[in-house]
């Protein structure tokens, strides 16, 4: 089943594309893994703890490209650890390593983004 998803053209890439960065570099079921597996893109899915624990770190990883992706890796932490607390979920073990990769892929499809001109789309495949 495909399902599409429709974005307008913004500064910065959609959070269903930070999605995809989190989920492939941690190989974790969240909102992206969840379509793949039947599941409908609604404006809110049924609560999961694993794949909302996944959404916490998306969460912190917007932000941090919102605010420019220069974020020390002690305060991306910090900023997750009270994300968690804040929702109740469960952090999940993260690297420095790991969050550095989370940064390459976000940076690299920001760039594809902004090269796409309005009206044209991607296909992604998880």
């Amino acid at each position: 089943m495909a399902e599409t998803v429709a974005y307008p053209k913004q500064r910065n890439i959609a959070q269903d594309m930070v999605h995809y960065a989190v989920e492939s570099i941690l190989q974790k079921r969240g909102f992206l893994r969840r379509l793949r597996d039947g599941e409908s893109a609604g404006f809110q899915m049924t609560a999961d703890a694993k794949s909302d624990d996944v959404a916490r770190l998306v969460e912190v990883m917007q932000g941090d490209a919102w605010a420019g992706g220069d974020t020390s890796l002690e305060e991306m932490r910090a900023l997750y650890a009270t994300t968690c607390q804040a929702r109740r979920s469960a952090m999940l073990p993260i690297s420095g390593e790991e969050i550095g990769a989370i940064h390459d892929i976000i940076r690299q499809l920001d760039a594809a983004w902004q090269r796409l001109p309005v009206g044209q789309s991607w296909r992604v495949v998880i």
